[in-house]
């Protein structure tokens, strides 16, 4: 099939399962499209058991090998899903709640990467699996941070406290960055270590993450500011508009040629242009055309990412035993997330107030999504790739379904019933 076929293919289908969600089911546009193609490929597979010279299937998994999911997401969809999330995010609230979001996004995400990878180990290998603990904390890294696109996606249908979605979406869009970091070293010691692990250089370890970090951030930053610029001594929305799209594509290509964090990059530039930027920069028409245009291509990239998600279980592995053990892995993965958040809250509650409910309504919202499954597709290919691809999926399906349908009620029994909470989702000074 051509490009062409293929992308028709896709959203043609989006387009079929958002009708049926929208017109049937009426749940979250993503979250529904992810049930009815899970549901369509599941069916699939029960009609090639039943009837095996039935091969209905094939139709779609012939499309999906022609994908590279990782290609697709990590180095396609995630530059403009990241750069229209960060659009939205109210830079004022953002850097009021830095402290909370810079000790998630690191020292979260590297406690959460540890717990769930140690604790991985032990349940695998005391179920039979002879794994490495290496490469149970590869999973552990790219399981650990949450997934912005899925945790954006909740303020569409959800009302969150402005300072704790503040927290919510800068931590999920800052995490990203520093779990790919996380995980690539990891996986390098994997690869490069064998079944045994050793250490990895120091001095390897910090030039990895200056220049995927730090490099990341200072191009996201000359990025927003060269776009913010240009549009500053313009007054033409499609124009404007175009800027906007280069600023995206141009930056993440060059992070990717530079080895530098394109996802980091198209944060920073996100929030520079969403806020400075439509700010200073643009009319208020210009304003209006620009952020339609990506609400736009957020809405539709999003349909297509999840849709991929629901029919992937056509193509990964289907290990039953991996299945069953990867069920035990998902109260795991909320345990971590759980101390993720209660470390860093509890270390800064002494200085700062917040929001009653914060850490139940955090751990329960902070959801998995397209990217684990990503870098789990990444890995190179071994004995142990099915098994974490496998667990990966099975994790991120309950993410995505469970945690998604249920934080809606979690955040108006914990918000509503909370008589001490401002008109911002602030607990009000005691004394």
């Amino acid at each position: 099939m051509s490009i062409f076929e293929i992308g028709a293919f896709l959203i043609g289908l989006s387009a079929v399962f958002g009708y049926v969600n929208h017109q049937v089911l009426r749940l979250p546009h993503t979250i529904g499209l992810v049930m009815i193609a899970l549901a369509a490929s599941i069916g699939l597979i029960l009609i090639e058991l039943l009837f095996p010279s039935v091969r209905v299937s094939n139709i779609v998994t012939d499309v999906l090998h022609q994908i590279d999911f990782h290609e697709t997401v990590m180095n396609g969809m995630l530059s403009f899903l990241l750069f229209a999330g960060a659009m939205h995010v109210d830079f004022s609230v953002f850097k009021t709640r830095f402290q909370a979001i810079a000790l998630m996004a690191t020292m979260g995400v590297m406690v959460s990467t540890f717990v769930i990878g140690g604790a991985s180990w032990l349940l695998l290998n005391f179920f039979g699996f002879d794994f490495p603990f290496i490469w149970a904390l590869v999973f552990g890294a790219l399981i650990s941070p949450t997934d912005p696109v899925a945790v954006l996606g909740l303020f569409k249908t959800v009302k969150v406290p402005q300072t704790l979605e503040a927290k919510m979406a800068g931590e999920s869009l800052f995490n990203d960055g520093v779990g790919v970091v996380v995980f690539t070293v990891v996986v390098g010691v994997a690869v490069g270590s064998g079944a045994h692990g050793s250490e990895m250089d120091v001095a390897t370890v910090a030039e990895l993450f200056i220049t995927e970090a730090i490099g990341g951030a200072l191009l996201g930053l000359i990025a927003g500011y060269v776009g913010y610029r240009a549009m500053y001594y313009i007054d033409e929305h499609n124009l404007e508009v175009l800027v906007t799209l280069a600023v995206v594509m141009v930056t993440y290509a060059v992070a990717l040629r530079l080895h530098m964090s394109g996802p980091i990059a198209m944060v920073i530039a996100g929030l520079f242009i969403g806020n400075k930027g439509m700010d200073f920069a643009v009319s208020e028409n210009t304003r209006d055309y620009v952020r339609k245009f990506w609400s736009l291509l957020d809405e539709i990239l999003n349909s297509v990412l999840f849709l991929l998600i629901g029919l992937e279980v056509l193509v990964i592995s289907r290990q039953v035993d991996a299945i069953k053990v990867a069920l035990l892995i998902i109260p795991l993965t909320l345990t971590a997330r759980w101390l993720s958040v209660f470390i860093p809250i509890s270390i800064l509650s002494r200085w700062n107030t917040f929001t009653k409910g914060a850490i139940p309504i955090l751990t329960w919202g902070g959801l998995r999504g397209g990217i684990a499954v990503a870098l789990a597709l990444s890995l190179p290919a071994n004995e142990y790739k099915p098994t974490i691809l496998t667990i990966t999926y099975v994790v991120v399906l309950f993410s995505i379904i469970v945690q998604g349908l249920t934080i809606k009620p979690l955040i108006e029994r914990l918000v509503t019933e909370n008589p001490e909470l401002g008109n911002n989702g602030e607990t009000k000074p005691v004394g």
